[in-house]
């Protein structure tokens, strides 16, 4: 999700929730305590030289079970980061601490924030010697008219 979308999406909301990959609400008194941009200048194992810019959100749990986050706060808090650390319409990267600190896409589901899960990937398979992926076959759509069958002494 992009800045501009969570922008569009907290103008409309009352309340604001943000849901795990489990299903787990993250605790109601959850504060917002990061909104930054994140920049990662990098060479991929290609020899490429990469840069890449997200925006950042830190959710935090403290023992403040008053503290409620309302839309209108956060939206206030993203447009004042706009404009002090000059960010553009980014893809937003989110972290939560669960066991250790996680990081997390974004998503809306129409009611909840979703925590959506992020994989490595490799930038750079063409350059690295990394095999295509082989075809899943189902076994049931393979021509048998060329191969052994039972009791034909072929195997």
């Amino acid at each position: 999700m992009k800045l501009s979308e969570i922008k569009d999406k907290l103008s409309t909301l009352d309340k604001m929730a943000f849901q795990l990959p489990t299903g787990e609400l993250v605790p109601g008194h959850f504060h917002v305590t990061e909104v930054g941009k994140i920049t990662k200048h990098f060479i991929d194992c290609g020899g490429t030289v990469r840069n890449e810019e997200v925006v950042n959100f830190q959710l935090w749990n403290a023992n403040d079970y008053d503290h409620r986050l309302h839309p209108e706060k956060l939206l206030s808090i993203i447009e004042l980061s706009e404009r002090v650390l000059d960010i553009g319409d980014l893809e937003i990267e989110v972290e939560y601490q669960g066991d250790t600190i996680g990081k997390f896409g974004l998503d809306f589901d129409g009611k909840n924030f979703l925590l959506t899960s992020k994989q490595t990937d490799c930038l750079a398979k063409d350059q690295c010697g990394i095999p295509d992926e082989k075809p899943k076959v189902k076994l049931s759509e393979l021509n048998t008219a060329s191969s052994c069958i039972p009791g034909s002494g072929c195997c």
